[in-house]
């Protein structure tokens, strides 16, 4: 495979039980296969995807030290702002070419949760910032919540398996800034290789190339969609509650050639994670004599303790 399936969610929301089940299909052998989809007909709007990168430029424009006035390193990053450098793909020591920003949930008032989120952060020299990020956010958790129907289905589950878990589940929206190279990076790049953490991820398009995907060879592809659409990958979350089944595929943003280096790249995924109890213990649905139990019992609270731990977000 040199590039990733596209898939259209307009077939998934047909009445029409063929085209559903043509949907079902293609994105769960693409998860088999590759672990990456491009996907259209989504519920991101181009104007509200405009508006936030108009946003996520104006903020990391601002000195160094506004931004810096917005990082929360008591809860690992995982609110506000987080500076260039802080945080390295699992096993690496070289820290990554990239600062980003953190939207987190905003529970609803009948969301009957037990634990607590830490609040969003609120940039005030930017009054539409955190509005616009919210936006997308939503649109983004219920693309998701749609995909991960599907991949119920493919599964043998209930359709709605996923819907309780993930709905004010513990997701983040993450824009990304890869400033320009100003010198030889050495060994580090603007994102090493790396598998996502969380259930699945949705990442609108960046603005500059660079992302690659290992496929079943051990050849990295570029991951390239179209303009209306989102590349959604699988990550070790469901990876493993799936027991191996549906694939976390490794993935970098490579630096650009050096011609290049004077650009930056902004990136926006959206790491769709559960609620913490969740349990993502192996499902029966994929145990079988040739596919034994791969990984211990474990919930997605302590597992993304773990992860964020190895990436270098929360110190031991």
């Amino acid at each position: 495979m040199t590039n990733i399936p596209s898939v259209d969610l307009a077939d998934f929301l047909s009445d029409d039980p063929q085209r559903k089940q043509k949907f079902i299909t293609e994105i769960g052998n693409a998860y088999e296969n590759i672990g990456f989809v491009a996907l259209k007909n989504h519920f991101l709007s181009d104007e509200l995807v405009d508006k936030l990168y108009q946003e996520i430029e104006k903020f990391f424009q601002l000195p160094t030290e506004t931004k810096k006035s917005y990082e929360r390193e008591e809860i690992g990053g995982q609110r506000g702002y987080v500076s260039f450098g802080k945080e390295h793909a699992k096993g690496k020591k070289e820290g990554d070419l990239k600062e980003f920003w953190h939207f987190g949930q905003e529970v609803a008032p009948d969301a009957n949760i037990d634990e607590d989120y830490p609040e969003n952060v609120i940039v005030k020299e930017l009054p539409e910032f955190n509005e616009t990020g919210m936006k997308a956010y939503r649109m983004l958790e219920k693309t998701g919540i749609y995909v991960l129907r599907a991949l119920a289905l493919h599964i043998g589950l209930e359709e709605t398996y996923f819907d309780h878990w993930a709905s004010n589940g513990n997701s983040i929206l993450r824009p990304i800034h890869y400033p320009p190279i100003t010198s030889e990076p050495e060994n580090a790049v603007r994102a090493g290789a790396h598998g996502d953490i969380n259930l699945i991820t949705l990442l609108m398009g960046a603005s500059a190339p660079g992302l690659q995907v290992q496929n079943r060879d051990g050849e990295w592809i570029d991951a390239i969609a179209k303009e209306d659409e989102l590349v959604i990958n699988v990550g070790d979350m469901l990876q493993r509650h799936t027991n191996n089944k549906l694939r976390s595929t490794i993935h970098r943003v490579v630096n650009p050639p050096r011609e290049l280096w004077h650009t930056s790249r902004y990136s926006i995924p959206f790491f769709l994670h559960p609620r913490s109890d969740m349990r993502l213990d192996c499902l029966e649905e994929c145990i079988d004599e040739n596919h034994p139990k791969q990984y211990e019992d474990i919930t997605a609270g302590e597992f993304l303790h773990q992860r964020l731990v190895e990436i270098g977000l929360i110190k031991k």
